[in-house]
């Protein structure tokens, strides 16, 4: 399986996605020191509640490394446009170079990008053709791992039986409550950010808009169309196997789509 790796050199970028990262690793390790494996080795809870919170949390860093370094659609310096095709093309006004329609300069990273959603600093990349679907499951998997999080903080405190086997001396132990506290915060501004993302990418992902369309207020007469949510969710995730929308570790090939929405290099 061949990645293609793109890197912004950004610095405001890097510290944006370094905060995620901080809030991905503090959940992570404290979670399963203060709750998860702790009432696991007392037998209050199963193993399966350990596996699936350490797979979800793969899941989630896996999906921002992918969104982050993947190519989202970059156009090269001299593209091939087939003869068929060069009425869906456009000149970029400001680097002067061919690009299909609904492509967009982004002017962080210095290059046009394949239908171009936006540029998010908190991956410090573009979203555009080909990292889109990378990004839908950057945020779905940041929900369920946030809700999950906020789940056994609630349990902890309410739910689970009291620890008998702790070390008081411990600093865990002795700041339990902050730690947990720290970790909730975390968890509601994270599910709450990430739910409210989550649904404008899935209403633009159904009537095929971008991000900057709808900022241009570009009518869906012109590039909206209506279509199953099946295939608008497959062309996005270049596959149709509904089960391989969920795997980030893989290549997405481009399904064939009308020239409206996609044209290729």
């Amino acid at each position: 399986m061949k990645l293609r790796l793109h890197f912004v050199v950004d610095p405001m970028g890097w510290l944006c996605i370094s905060m995620v990262f901080g809030i991905w690793l503090y959940n992570t390790f404290f979670i399963p020191k203060l709750v998860l494996l702790p009432h696991y080795n007392e037998g209050h809870i199963p193993w399966a509640t350990v596996v699936c919170y350490y797979i979800a949390s793969a899941l989630c860093i896996a999906a921002l490394v992918r969104a982050s370094t993947a190519d989202p659609g970059r156009l090269p310096v001299d593209p091939h446009i087939p003869h068929s095709e060069r009425e869906h093309w456009e000149l970029c006004n400001k680097c002067n170079l061919m690009r299909p329609k609904r492509s967009h300069h982004c002017s962080r990273c210095g290059h046009c990008v394949r239908r171009m959603d936006h540029h998010c600093p908190w991956i410090n990349n573009c979203v555009g053709e080909d990292n889109h679907w990378l990004f839908l499951q950057l945020c779905f998997y940041a929900q369920v791992l946030s809700l999950f999080t906020l789940v056994l903080d609630f349990c902890q405190y309410y739910y689970f039986q009291p620890l008998t086997g702790l070390d008081q001396e411990k600093f865990t132990t002795r700041h339990e409550l902050a730690l947990l506290r720290v970790s909730a915060l975390m968890g509601v501004v994270m599910f709450g950010g990430m739910t409210s993302l989550f649904y404008t990418q899935m209403t633009g992902i159904l009537s095929d808009t971008t991000t900057i369309e709808k900022m241009a207020q570009f009518s869906n007469e012109i590039y909206g169309s209506k279509r199953s949510w099946q295939w608008a969710l497959a062309e996005v995730c270049g596959t149709r196997w509904k089960l391989l929308w969920f795997l980030p570790l893989r290549n997405r090939q481009p399904l064939q789509a009308s020239h409206h929405s996609r044209a290729h290099v």
